[in-house]
């Protein structure tokens, strides 16, 4: 009997889905701020704070420990809770959903376009009711959603807008950038993201007053500066003012950011160019690839998604998984439609054939390695990969 085939690349150079790029100027940060003996929330904070406000061009911004805790807050900052709605979309991570619920309202889903990926303004529209209090849009892996129609639907009906832009920290549309549409941005530093902090998020807003309340829930509701208690000023004594949460980052998280940031730019052009040549590449094959940028707008790429045919290619979307897999190639799936888990079948009745979009793209869905750190060796590997795995 025949052996199996040789793999792509081999377990000892096993090439991880998401691996974040970390240059000698993190490292040393992070070692200064160990060495210095603040590794809580410090004076580096504030420093990434206002360099990453200025870089989406809001004057305020949080940092916070994730994404999640970003929308969590942001949502308690809109005054959103018990018996109110926000709407928000299938084709998300669960952090999305789980956010309103974690503030006490109601998530309600409205289905993706079936080409964008994005929550579909019209389904949004459907969704509205006199419990509505905000749309939770994600601009899924990078590509805007459409603000235009979404911020139209806000303004009839007096809703908020809090977006999640845990994909998008390079989106923009016409210039402006993703998190400048409603009063709240969201976005993460999680590993897998564009730029990291390992773990982490920031919100940014020009609500002064909303930002002010999140940066006291973000520390247990202790009053303003608190973190400062500990310096050298002297002693302060804080108050807690409000029913606060320990969603705070760390200047040891911060180190990261003040270096990742100011390589935003030329770390977004080199996936730029690995998206490109993934089209080229795959341009013939048995699958979908990501629809073009929408004229106008920049994508982030953060993330490149696959659809797997299922009439024209010899594999399963999961079989191509395993695959992938064994030819030492990370992959993910962004992502099964939140109506798949059992937990929000069980908690809300939901099914994933309520939502046809959203359920057909995360059945056939397949993200990619791209990523800044990838070598050309690297995505010559990717792209031989697929093509073996397809069969």
């Amino acid at each position: 009997m025949a052996s199996d085939p040789l793999p792509v690349r081999p377990k000892d150079r096993f090439l991880v889905f998401g691996k974040p790029r970390i240059e000698q100027a993190e490292i040393d940060e992070v070692v200064a701020s160990l060495k210095s003996g603040w590794i809580g929330t410090g004076p580096k904070v504030g420093r990434f704070e206002r360099e990453f406000a200025a870089y989406i061009g809001v004057p305020h911004a949080v940092a916070i420990s994730s994404a999640t805790a970003a929308l969590h807050l942001s949502i308690l900052a809109a005054d959103i809770g018990p018996g109110d709605e926000v709407i928000t979309t299938p084709m998300t991570f669960c952090a999305s959903v789980n956010a309103i619920l974690h503030a006490g309202a109601t998530p309600v889903l409205a289905d993706v376009d079936r080409h964008t990926m994005n929550i579909d303004p019209a389904a949004v529209e459907r969704a509205v009711t006199p419990r509505t209090k905000a749309i939770l849009p994600v601009h899924f892996a990078g590509r805007m959603c459409d603000m235009r129609a979404l911020g139209a639907i806000a303004a009839k009906h007096k809703l908020e807008i809090i977006e999640d832009c845990a994909h998008s920290i390079e989106t923009t549309d016409q210039g402006r950038k993703a998190g400048t549409f409603g009063r709240f941005g969201c976005f993460s530093f999680y590993a897998t993201k564009n730029i990291t902090t390992a773990e982490g998020g920031m919100v940014t807003t020009t609500d002064e007053r909303a930002a002010a309340r999140i940066k006291i829930l973000a520390l247990h509701g202790m009053s303003k500066d608190a973190w400062k208690r500990y310096g050298d000023e002297g002693y302060k004594h804080y108050s807690v003012v409000d029913l606060g949460f320990k969603n705070n980052m760390t200047d040891l998280q911060a180190s990261l950011g003040l270096h990742q940031l100011p390589r935003i730019e030329a770390w977004w052009l080199r996936r730029k160019e690995l998206w490109q040549r993934y089209n080229r590449a795959f341009a013939d094959l048995p699958l979908e690839t990501p629809l073009a940028p929408a004229p106008g707008t920049r994508h982030a790429y953060h993330l490149y998604t696959l659809l797997i045919d299922p009439m024209r290619a010899k594999v399963s979307r999961d079989e191509f998984l395993t695959r992938m897999t064994k030819n030492g190639v990370g992959v993910g799936v962004h992502y099964m439609a939140v109506p798949e888990h059992p937990y929000y079948q069980n908690r809300f009745g939901w099914k994933p054939e309520q939502f046809p979009a959203s359920m057909e793209i995360g059945r056939r869905t397949v993200s990619i390695p791209l990523s800044a750190d990838l070598s050309d060796l690297d995505v010559d590997d990717v792209i031989r990969a697929v093509k073996v795995s397809l069969g």
